[in-house]
Parts: C-alpha cells; structure tokens; sequence
C-alpha cells in the first residue's frame, strides 16, 4: 500500500545532473566491526558521508548529531579502525581534519547468525528514520499554522509504501540491485552543489522474510500511515 501526505507538490525543478561513479563497496563482515556500529552517531555519520559523498568536519558532524566535537571525533577515529571513513583533503582552513567516506556503497554482511550483531544496527537505523519522522510531523504542524495565519509555507510531500511479495532467490537478488540502480541514478554529480529547489529527502528501504500466519495466502498490502518517508 502506497500513501501520500496531501500536502500538494511543489512545482518541478529542472533535473539536476546525476551522478556518474564507479561503484566502490564498503563492505563489513567482522562481528567486532558491526558491533562498533551499534551507536546512533556513528550510524549518522555513515548515512551522512555515504549519502552526500562529500567531507565534513568533526564539529559539523557533531552539530547535527548533538554531540561535542571532541566525542565526534572519537567516533570518527573508530569508523577509520574499520576502513569505513577515511582522512579527506582539507580546502581553506586546514586547522580541523575533514572526513570522507571510504567507499561509495557501505553495506553489513554478518552471514546471518542467529545472534546476528546487525539487528542491534537496525534498531538503531529504525530509531533514526523514527526521529526524522517526528522532525517531519513538528515541521508540518508549523507549516499548517503559517497557512492559517495566511503565511506563505513551503509545500512538501511524503511517500509510504508497503507490500507483501512472493520472491526466489534470483528474485531478491535482482530486485536489490535494481532498487540501488535507480537510487544511485539519482545522486547528485556534484555533491557540493545542490540544485536550487531541491529538498533533502531521507529514504529508507528493507525486504525482509515474512514468515508469519498462512504463506500459501495470497500477496497483499498492510495499511499505511502517511508521517514517514519510505520508498
């Protein structure tokens, strides 16, 4: 099931020019390694320096995790133990070290153990996407009483989706690599330089096995709330 907020669309930039990169995965295997990763911060700085493939600094990461920069960058020392960020050259003011991301793709692969370290990640990844959400509900609240007030609002959107799908093997595996096909379809050329009218928009994707009541049902969708951004 798909749901839009009814907040109305704004009016369509012109395409910004997308991103044309070799792949270049990140991928983490050792226990020790994703267990590293259970902390809301770090999880946020790899979101962040994946996502928008450029540098930043200690205290700009900091700034948007709510952290100090001295703990900021006793995180960013320890994604560096496991190869997951990287020291990036510095522009202007070389007083404080930028990050990068070591790779363009970063993704955890324990083997599926029954006492899989990742699950503890993703509670952490959930619980992010579920701030976002708040962020969103308060931001709209506030738009909502500017248009009540007779207040120009920015208009904005929001899309849920949900489904139940019957895969194979060779289907999951085709229809992963689709979805970060088109997703990285859309990542900008020029991290640096985003095109006017664009919003910062956060995904978040997951396929997981449904083993619950009667498998030999037919596909169907789950009802939907419209507060999150999921495609």
């Amino acid at each position: 099931m798909n749901a839009e907020s009814p907040l109305a669309e704004p009016p369509v930039p012109p395409a910004a020019k997308r991103r044309q990169r070799p792949e270049e995965k990140v991928e983490i295997t050792d226990p020790k390694a994703i267990r590293a990763l259970a902390h809301a911060a770090r999880l946020e700085v790899i979101s962040e320096l994946y996502s928008t493939q450029a540098s930043r600094t200690a205290t700009e990461l900091a700034a948007q995790t709510g952290l100090t920069p001295s703990a900021m960058s006793y995180h960013l020392r320890a994604l560096q133990k496991w190869g997951i960020v990287v020291p990036a050259a510095t522009a202007g003011d070389a007083r404080e070290r930028r990050w990068k991301a070591a790779g363009t793709d970063f993704s955890i692969n324990s083997g599926g153990g029954v006492a899989s370290p990742e699950f503890a990640v993703l509670d952490l990844e959930l619980d992010a996407f579920r701030r976002r959400v708040k962020a969103y509900a308060r931001s709209r609240d506030e738009q909502r009483g500017r248009r009540q007030r007779g207040e120009p609002a920015d208009p904005s959107s929001v899309v849920l989706a949900s489904n139940l799908l019957y895969l194979t093997a060779e289907q999951r595996a085709e229809l992963t690599e689709k979805l970060f096909a088109l997703l990285r379809g859309y990542e900008l050329e020029d991290p640096g330089h985003i095109p006017e009218g664009a919003q910062r928009m956060a995904t978040m994707w997951s396929m997981i096995p449904d083993d619950r009541g009667n498998t030999s049902a037919g596909p169907s969708s789950g009802p939907s709330g419209s507060d999150g951004g999921s495609t």
